[in-house]
Protein backbone atom coordinates (compact mmCIF):
# COMPACT_ATOMS: atom_id res chain seq x y z
CA UNK A 1 0.00 0.00 0.00
CA UNK A 2 1.22 3.50 -0.81
CA UNK A 3 1.11 5.96 2.08
CA UNK A 4 1.08 9.79 1.99
CA UNK A 5 4.19 9.86 4.19
CA UNK A 6 6.92 7.81 2.52
CA UNK A 7 10.31 7.91 4.23
CA UNK A 8 13.31 5.62 4.16
CA UNK A 9 13.97 3.46 7.21
CA UNK A 10 17.17 5.44 7.82
CA UNK A 11 15.10 8.65 7.98
CA UNK A 12 12.70 7.01 10.46
CA UNK A 13 15.67 5.88 12.59
CA UNK A 14 16.91 9.48 12.74
CA UNK A 15 13.51 10.82 13.80
CA UNK A 16 12.34 8.19 16.30
CA UNK A 17 13.85 6.91 19.54
CA UNK A 18 15.06 3.29 19.57
CA UNK A 19 11.87 2.13 21.34
CA UNK A 20 9.61 4.13 19.02
CA UNK A 21 11.39 2.71 15.98
CA UNK A 22 11.16 -0.85 17.35
CA UNK A 23 7.41 -0.59 17.86
CA UNK A 24 6.33 1.72 15.03
CA UNK A 25 8.57 0.47 12.23
CA UNK A 26 9.56 -3.06 13.30
CA UNK A 27 6.08 -4.00 14.62
CA UNK A 28 7.19 -4.46 18.21
CA UNK A 29 5.07 -4.31 21.36
CA UNK A 30 5.63 -2.47 24.60
CA UNK A 31 5.19 -4.39 27.86
CA UNK A 32 1.61 -4.52 29.14
CA UNK A 33 0.75 -1.89 31.76
CA UNK A 34 3.97 0.04 31.04
CA UNK A 35 2.76 2.71 28.60
CA UNK A 36 2.06 6.28 29.67
CA UNK A 37 -1.37 6.36 28.00
CA UNK A 38 -2.72 3.09 29.42
CA UNK A 39 -4.58 4.80 32.28
CA UNK A 40 -4.67 8.26 30.71
CA UNK A 41 -8.14 9.84 30.46
CA UNK A 42 -7.70 13.53 29.66
CA UNK A 43 -9.72 15.12 26.86
CA UNK A 44 -7.99 15.46 23.52
CA UNK A 45 -6.64 13.72 20.44
CA UNK A 46 -4.30 10.75 20.11
CA UNK A 47 -2.03 11.11 17.07
CA UNK A 48 0.50 8.91 15.32
CA UNK A 49 3.89 9.40 16.99
CA UNK A 50 5.67 9.00 13.65
CA UNK A 51 3.71 11.44 11.45
CA UNK A 52 1.15 13.29 13.58
CA UNK A 53 -1.91 11.80 11.86
CA UNK A 54 -5.05 12.06 14.02
CA UNK A 55 -6.09 8.54 15.07
CA UNK A 56 -8.40 8.43 18.11
CA UNK A 57 -10.30 10.90 20.28
CA UNK A 58 -10.39 10.67 24.05
CA UNK A 59 -14.16 10.08 23.74
CA UNK A 60 -13.43 6.70 22.14
CA UNK A 61 -10.97 5.60 24.85
CA UNK A 62 -12.00 3.12 27.54
CA UNK A 63 -10.36 0.99 30.23
CA UNK A 64 -10.25 -2.58 28.95
CA UNK A 65 -7.91 -4.01 31.58
CA UNK A 66 -5.65 -5.44 28.84
CA UNK A 67 -2.63 -3.26 29.75
CA UNK A 68 -2.62 -1.08 26.65
CA UNK A 69 -4.67 1.99 25.70
CA UNK A 70 -7.97 0.85 24.19
CA UNK A 71 -10.32 2.68 21.84
CA UNK A 72 -13.62 1.67 20.26
CA UNK A 73 -13.47 3.81 17.10
CA UNK A 74 -10.92 5.55 14.93
CA UNK A 75 -11.34 9.26 14.27
CA UNK A 76 -12.03 8.78 10.53
CA UNK A 77 -12.48 5.90 8.12
CA UNK A 78 -8.94 6.22 6.72
CA UNK A 79 -7.08 7.16 9.93
CA UNK A 80 -6.20 3.52 10.60
CA UNK A 81 -5.74 0.66 8.14
CA UNK A 82 -5.59 -3.04 8.89
CA UNK A 83 -3.53 -6.03 7.79
CA UNK A 84 -3.70 -9.71 8.66
CA UNK A 85 -1.02 -10.65 11.20
CA UNK A 86 -0.03 -14.30 11.62
CA UNK A 87 3.06 -13.79 13.80
CA UNK A 88 3.61 -15.52 17.15
CA UNK A 89 1.36 -18.45 16.18
CA UNK A 90 -1.79 -16.29 16.23
CA UNK A 91 -4.13 -14.82 13.66
CA UNK A 92 -4.81 -11.18 14.51
CA UNK A 93 -5.67 -7.94 12.76
CA UNK A 94 -2.83 -5.44 12.89
CA UNK A 95 -3.62 -1.73 12.89
CA UNK A 96 -1.37 0.75 11.11
CA UNK A 97 -1.43 4.50 10.68
CA UNK A 98 -3.32 5.23 7.47
CA UNK A 99 -0.96 8.11 6.72
CA UNK A 100 2.51 6.53 7.16
CA UNK A 101 1.96 2.79 7.70
CA UNK A 102 3.49 2.72 11.17
CA UNK A 103 2.46 -0.12 13.49
CA UNK A 104 0.03 0.93 16.22
CA UNK A 105 -1.15 -2.39 17.66
CA UNK A 106 -4.09 -4.70 16.93
CA UNK A 107 -7.87 -4.53 16.78
CA UNK A 108 -10.14 -7.16 18.32
CA UNK A 109 -13.87 -7.87 18.07
CA UNK A 110 -14.40 -8.00 21.83
CA UNK A 111 -15.07 -4.37 22.65
CA UNK A 112 -17.77 -3.53 25.20
CA UNK A 113 -19.32 -0.62 23.31
CA UNK A 114 -21.73 -0.41 20.39
CA UNK A 115 -18.89 -0.72 17.84
CA UNK A 116 -17.86 -4.09 19.31
CA UNK A 117 -14.22 -3.15 18.61
CA UNK A 118 -11.19 -2.80 20.85
CA UNK A 119 -8.29 -1.02 19.20
CA UNK A 120 -5.39 -2.09 21.42
CA UNK A 121 -2.64 0.51 20.92
CA UNK A 122 0.96 0.81 22.09
CA UNK A 123 1.42 4.08 24.03
CA UNK A 124 4.78 4.59 22.34
CA UNK A 125 2.96 4.64 18.98
CA UNK A 126 0.97 7.76 19.82
CA UNK A 127 1.26 11.32 21.07
CA UNK A 128 -1.53 13.09 22.92
CA UNK A 129 -2.75 16.61 22.21
CA UNK A 130 -4.87 17.97 25.06
CA UNK A 131 -8.06 19.96 24.48
CA UNK A 132 -7.14 21.97 27.59
CA UNK A 133 -3.97 24.09 27.35
CA UNK A 134 -1.71 23.49 30.32
CA UNK A 135 -2.72 19.84 30.74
Amino acid sequence: MAYKVDKSESDWKKELSEEEYRVLREKGTERAFSGKYNLHFKNGMYKCRACGNELFTSDSKFESGCGWPSFDNQVSEDAVVTERDTTHGMIRTEILCGNCGSHLGHVFNDGPTESGLRYCVNSVSVDFESENPGD
